[in-house]
């Protein structure tokens, strides 16, 4: 007698999570729209953020690592020097950010990153040595 297998092969379902995830999820694996709308990523709030520049490619772009255990983890994210446009707290060091200090902030593409609000004072990725 023959044995049918009724289900879908592994290969299939493996594109199919990963155009699920393309077609409505963000980078982290949830839905982008709802987690942006609660994650908190302008700030380290919780010494469980962990936030390093690891990388200067160019005199304006800065490479950094970020590990968020609560909403995302981006292992080399493309950051860019930028001007603040609202106050914050730079991510790096703590330090205060005033609206019109130079900063960099995470690369602008689809989908936003959950950390698109964070801020890094320019001075403190300065410090860094370029790669």
């Amino acid at each position: 007698m023959e044995r049918r297998t009724f289900g879908i092969d592994p290969w299939s379902q493996t594109v199919g999570w990963l155009t699920m995830q393309s077609a409505g999820k963000g980078a982290c694996g949830s839905d982008s729209s709802a987690a942006r709308k609660h994650a908190i990523c302008d700030a380290p709030t919780s010494a469980a953020v962990r936030v390093s520049v690891i990388d200067r490619p160019t005199s304006s772009t800065a490479t950094v690592a970020w590990c968020d255990p609560r909403s995302c983890r981006y292992g080399d994210q493309v950051w860019r020097a930028s001007i603040a446009r609202q106050p914050g707290t730079c991510a790096l060091s703590g330090r205060s950010i005033g609206r019109g200090d130079a900063i960099y902030r995470p690369r602008a593409c689809r989908p936003s990153p959950l950390n698109a609000s964070a801020m890094i004072l320019a001075a403190v990725v300065e410090d860094v040595p370029r790669g």
